[in-house]
């Protein structure tokens, strides 16, 4: 039962970006080109309702799915990695015009070049795991 409504809520989240048009290329095209609001103002919508839902856990308590208390863990402190991951990670969506969660809505829809997006980003998820011991954090 539990699989049902994981897989709703990945339905219903595939419609909105595929309608919103965040999994379009010619939309990420012209964001990182600065010629449109479209895409920044789709992320200025969820970093908010990132905000208010992670402040809302916090202060109401509230529990998980299974009745245990969601713990939210403070962030480590430092910038400097946060600012070379985010610079691979936009490096990586400028090239192939795509973030991970639209590589699954457009594989869904047939676009099956996409095939080679998700497996590069198998293969540099995979790469970092073998690394990251190396890495300073």
């Amino acid at each position: 039962m539990k699989a049902i409504k994981y897989l709703l809520v990945g339905f219903v989240f595939g419609i909105v970006l595929t309608k919103s048009e965040a999994v379009s290329w010619y939309r990420i095209y012209e964001m990182f080109q600065f010629d449109s609001f479209h895409m920044y103002g789709i992320i200025i919508t969820a970093v908010i309702t990132g905000i208010i839902g992670i402040q809302f856990i916090k202060r109401k308590n509230i529990k998980d799915i299974k009745g245990n208390q969601i713990i939210i863990q403070d962030k480590e402190k430092g910038t400097f990695r946060y600012w070379i991951g985010g610079l691979f990670f936009g490096l990586g969506w400028a090239m192939v015009g795509a973030c991970p969660g639209p590589v699954f809505v457009l594989l869904g829809c047939g676009f099956l070049s996409v095939s080679l997006i998700f497996i590069g980003a198998l293969l540099g998820t995979f790469l970092y795991g073998v690394i990251k011991d190396y890495l300073p954090h």
